[in-house]
């Protein structure tokens, strides 16, 4: 995969998918940008939420299971010091539908552990859980 990356003038840049999309990058305006996008590090904490999301669904349509609503919540604590690189990241998956509680905590279990290519790529340590139709789950993931 390659993409190309243009620099639009003081900490901004805009960056031109594969797919065709563009993604609009820049930096506070305390450090010299203009806050015109997300910073770097949202994107790769959204990248996270939607990988691991897009496996879900997938998985659990697979098993003729459609959530009603699915909503995530990622935080991600960073290293103090340079490169203030995430050293633990947190998703809360909240799942509604008509779907057994084994079949959420499989599909969750199969995006963490097999097939997210983005948290694979990264060094933090990813944890889970889950709620479905509003309650918590019992299972740590």
């Amino acid at each position: 995969m390659e993409m190309n990356v243009k620099w639009d003038g003081k900490m901004a840049f805009t960056g031109f998918a594969p797919s065709g999309h563009k993604l609009k990058m820049d930096a506070a305006e305390s450090v010299g940008g203009e806050n015109t996008g997300a910073r770097p590090t949202e994107l790769l904490l959204s990248a996270v939420a939607g990988c691991t999301g897009i496996d879900i669904v997938s998985i659990l349509t697979k098993m003729r299971h459609t959530p009603t609503s699915f909503q995530m919540n990622i935080a991600g604590d960073r290293a103090d010091d340079h490169p203030k690189k995430f050293t633990k990241i947190t998703i809360h998956y909240a799942i509604e539908g008509d779907i057994p509680e084994d079949k959420v905590i499989r599909a969750i279990e199969l995006s963490m552990d097999k097939y997210c290519s983005v948290s694979h790529s990264l060094s933090a340590e990813i944890t889970a859980t889950y709620s479905l139709n509003g309650n918590t789950g019992e299972k740590s993931i």
